[in-house]
């Protein structure tokens, strides 16, 4: 047959060219594919476990009743797509065991007494209560964390009702004693605060330990009630358009992505301290102090047990005598000639005093008969303004500190109607000194003063603030307006410092891996392209050539037939 006859020949080797180039061309992206995303995969991985850098804020609490110190751990990274840091704990808490944490503190707080408004001109004295403090947070943070630490000292009430020129002596003082210690600060850092700062950091603080900030609508903030040993504060958001009287209360605050328009009310002498000492100025007006010997008298009050006789020193009593005749100031000395409670307990009285207290009444009716029907507004500071009316469009707030201090102390439930607080009221003043201390779980050295506490709260309230027909919650007990100056007056930390622009270089890093494996990708498919464009043949004979050439010894030798 005929070598060259078609039937002899072999298969042309283009028949199947293009299923090999299909072939090709799916192996390739296939592993290019798998290998792309697992490099993607295992980057994504060692980013997310890496160590995150973690910062540490000091707050230091220079209030009415001691000073206090938190310590506030944070990262940078984002989470759930919040904008803000983040917090991994805060200190003190729980497990910590120090003797100048306090068992009066529903906060764990770490705290010296008493406050350093009763420190003018006595360095050492400022000194003495500032140490131990700062000495305990060096001890918590890391020592390599200590130069890039800020301290903030922020002052509240009992400073704020200073002279300008006292305060000012004792914040230089408590900048002396903080140049002692290894913190980062700046002067501008050590201040007193006023009573609207202090009011929106607490809102600040609450807002965030709910996650609030991280809903994308200005709709649902919490409104909160803060009250201390001095002053109160209340603060919500408004979804009103500014009004004139409610200019000077008014603050636009940028928290996260979304601008918030919050009003913001603080009120002198309504803390629970200053509260019970205004109940005295308005006992003294409608009895006649008995006295029981040449420098002392006695003074009986409704809210306080039979057996109940205290040697009492009011403080607060001459800056809130405004009868105008000035028979408090005699007879109830400001410091120095302390005076006899003596309890005469009456329970109607007690809601009667308590009231006008909350309502910053003045007038010798105040035990009268208590006008339910009558709600009055937002009460106002004590120099004799025109109360405050405010429309309110929040419908749930958070009552803390002193709030949630004493209802946690009476055992009562942080959502307890006002029937059964008005009834826990009874029960307490009608029981006796030894039947309260073991109806009492908290602090026992305040046990005299629940009586008073707790309708003078409720009072605040419905008749003062009107919320009655709001939701009121009271706690959480770890909030306290110390979180939201750590991240209003930190904000530098994670807003404009390098660490930040890191952070957001590993983020948008990850971001451009899938246009480099789209990269790769089209890199492959050229090759392949390029590849199947070559001649084949011509390499085949090129390569015979090349053999051809080669000696004759190193040719196969045939064997003859």
């Amino acid at each position: 047959m005929d070598p060259k006859s078609p039937s002899k020949r072999k298969p042309s080797p283009t028949r199947f060219s293009k299923h090999k180039w299909i072939l090709s061309v799916t192996v390739i992206v296939v592993v290019t594919i798998v290998i792309s995303r697992g490099a993607i995969l295992a980057l994504k991985s060692l980013v997310s476990n890496a160590p995150k850098e973690l910062y540490y804020t000091v707050v230091v609490d220079c209030g009415s009743t001691g000073t206090r110190i938190d310590v506030y751990e944070w990262t940078l990274g984002m989470k759930d797509g919040n904008e803000l840091p983040v917090l991994l704990r805060s200190f003190p808490n729980n497990s910590t065991k120090s003797p100048l944490r306090k068992k009066s503190c529903s906060y764990h707080c770490m705290q010296t007494q008493p406050g350093l408004d009763k420190f003018v001109g006595n360095i050492s004295a400022v000194r003495a209560s500032l140490k131990p403090l700062i000495e305990w947070a060096e001890q918590e943070i890391p020592i390599e964390r200590h130069a890039i630490t800020p301290i903030f000292v922020l002052s509240t009430a009992g400073l704020r009702r200073l002279a300008n020129e006292d305060a000012e002596r004792v914040l230089e003082d408590i900048e002396a004693v903080i140049k002692e210690h290894s913190f980062m600060y700046q002067k501008s850092w050590i201040r007193v605060l006023s009573g609207i700062e202090e009011a929106y950091y607490g809102w600040v603080a609450l807002n965030y330990k709910m996650g609030s900030f991280r809903n994308s609508s200005r709709s649902g903030t919490l409104g909160i009630l803060d009250l201390g040993g001095s002053s109160l504060q209340v603060v919500m958001e408004s979804d009103r358009k500014r009004e004139e009287r409610e200019e000077m209360h008014l603050m636009r605050s940028k928290v996260g992505s979304i601008e918030h328009q919050v009003l913001a009310f603080s009120w002198e002498a309504f803390g629970l301290n200053e509260a019970f000492d205004r109940t005295l100025v308005l006992l003294n007006q409608t009895q006649q102090l008995g006295e029981s010997n040449m420098t002392t008298v006695e003074l009986r009050h409704p809210c306080l047990s039979s057996s109940f006789m205290q040697k009492y020193t009011c403080y607060n009593c001459l800056s809130h005598n405004n009868t105008g005749q000035g028979k408090l100031s005699h007879q109830i000395p400001n410091l120095g000639y302390p005076f006899y409670l003596v309890g005469k307990p009456n329970w109607e009285q007690c809601k009667r005093i308590a009231r006008a207290a909350a309502i910053n009444s003045s007038t010798l009716a105040w035990s009268e008969p208590i006008n339910a029907s009558k709600c009055l507004a937002s009460p106002s500071s004590l120099n004799g303004g025109n109360n405050t009316v405010v429309h309110i469009s929040t419908t749930r707030f958070h009552a803390l500190s002193g709030f949630f201090a004493v209802y946690q102390s009476v055992n009562l439930s942080t959502r307890a109607n006002w029937t059964n607080i008005w009834k826990r009221g009874l029960e307490l003043c009608s029981a006796s000194q030894a039947d309260m201390t073991l109806s009492i779980s908290g602090n026992q050295t305040s046990l005299w003063q629940y009586c008073f506490q707790l309708p003078y709260m409720a009072s605040l309230i419905e008749d003062a603030l009107c919320l009655g027909d709001k939701e009121v919650i009271f706690g959480p007990p770890d909030v306290s307006w110390t979180l939201g100056a750590a991240l209003i007056e930190g904000e530098y930390l994670w807003s404009s410092s390098s660490t930040t622009t890191t952070i957001e270089n590993h983020n948008s890093t990850l971001g451009k891996i899938e246009p480099i494996y789209v990269f790769m990708f089209l890199l492959c498919l050229l090759l392949v392209v390029y590849y199947n464009q070559i001649k084949l043949p011509m390499l085949g004979r090129k390569a015979a050539a090349a053999g051809a050439s080669l000696p004759s010894y190193a040719l196969p030798k045939h064997r003859p037939n």
